[in-house]
């Protein structure tokens, strides 16, 4: 963090926040190509890049290319691959961004966009579906994503409104959060141990999936990714502002408690649209950022939307991994991202500890 910074070294923090690395911007367009044309190829009927990339343009309006595939492969590549990698893109740029978004408005590396007990009141919400039997956990009207949505913004309401009782300080909503999620996540367990027999089908939620029936999933969750995009990027001068500390954002013009409950509301809104249609996906809301800032520096202007880029392009192929490692069947993808993120973390952590956030 960046604390007691004078005027002229503020402004200097800003200017030098506004730099944009075109170079790497134009390596992480063509990582996230690359994933998403892996992610439509391999699989158990094996597709060549270049047809699945003729069928994915011509689903663009306006566009007939002939891809040379059979009516069932082209099905596979349209209905089945493409939503699901075209969600997982959503899900893990929605995850990145919000990510990125809760560090600069929290001032702090360390927090995700778990931090408001997110995870935890999805979490209980599709318990709580799930034990009644009202839903499967997938589809566009299904009660488990439903659930998990309302228990997410809940939970984010509940901290909220615990961290005013504490002073309104961004400590006070921190520590709310972590009340309010243990608190929720006792409740999970206590609804578990009452329902014993749906324990392995909750878990299975818990650790994460991208299984999609179609494009509804990516339907539900497109708008809440443009809000959040829009939104959050829109205040990424303000963030740079921020991270030189509240009263010198507060000189400079602006109001810190505005700014970060805007950010906070928002990007918890997109995060939890995220938990409802993909279940609790961990590390990649701060892996990500962490690894962004090291390649373009701290500027919000340029970490935000690296963040969007690399985040699908991460979650694409961890889906990728989860989904071949074991084939026929399918590793859970928040254990991919485990697997790969806690180590990460750790060198990303080493090496950032040494340089200024």
């Amino acid at each position: 963090m960046i604390d007691g910074l004078g005027s002229v070294d503020a402004e200097h923090f800003v200017v030098e926040a506004r730099r944009f690395p075109i170079g790497w911007f134009a390596v992480a367009w063509l990582g996230l190509g690359a994933s998403v044309l892996a992610g439509v190829t391999i699989g158990p009927a094996s597709i060549g890049w270049l047809d699945a990339l003729r069928e994915i343009l011509d689903q663009v309006p306006g566009v007939r290319i002939n891809s040379g595939l059979s009516p069932a492969q082209s099905a596979i590549v349209t209905q089945i691959r493409l939503p699901r990698v075209v969600l997982g893109l959503l899900v893990g740029s929605i995850l990145s961004l919000t990510g990125a978004a809760y560090q600069g408005a929290f001032r702090n590396p360390l927090v995700d966009p778990y931090l408001l007990g997110i995870a935890a009141g999805a979490g209980l919400g599709a318990t709580l579906a799930i034990v009644s039997g009202v839903g499967s956990g997938t589809g566009l009207v299904d009660a488990v994503p439903l659930a998990a949505f309302a228990g997410a913004l809940a939970a984010v309401a509940i901290s909220y409104a615990a961290g005013n009782i504490g002073g309104r300080s961004t400590v006070s909503l921190v520590l709310a959060g972590v009340a309010v999620a243990s608190f929720l996540t006792a409740l999970q367990t206590y609804v578990l141990q009452r329902h014993s027999d749906v324990i392995r089908e909750v878990y299975s939620w818990i650790l994460g999936r991208l299984a999609t029936s179609g494009w509804g999933e990516v339907t539900l969750l497109a708008p809440y990714f443009v809000i959040t995009c829009v939104v959050v990027i829109r205040y990424s001068h303000a963030l740079d502002v921020l991270s030189v500390g509240d009263e010198e954002a507060a000189s400079l013009g602006l109001d810190p408690r505005r700014i970060r409950a805007v950010v906070v509301v928002v990007s918890s809104l997109g995060a939890a649209a995220a938990v409802s249609v993909s279940g609790l996906i961990g590390f990649v809301g701060i892996i990500v950022p962490h690894a962004v800032r090291l390649l373009v520096g701290v500027g919000h202007k340029a970490v935000l939307p690296m963040s969007i880029l690399v985040g699908g392009a991460f979650m694409v192929s961890a889906d990728l991994l989860a989904r071949t490692m074991i084939s026929p069947a399918e590793l859970p993808i928040g254990v991919v991202t485990a697997f790969i993120g806690a180590p990460f973390f750790v060198v990303v952590l080493r090496t950032s500890s040494r340089r200024a956030w």
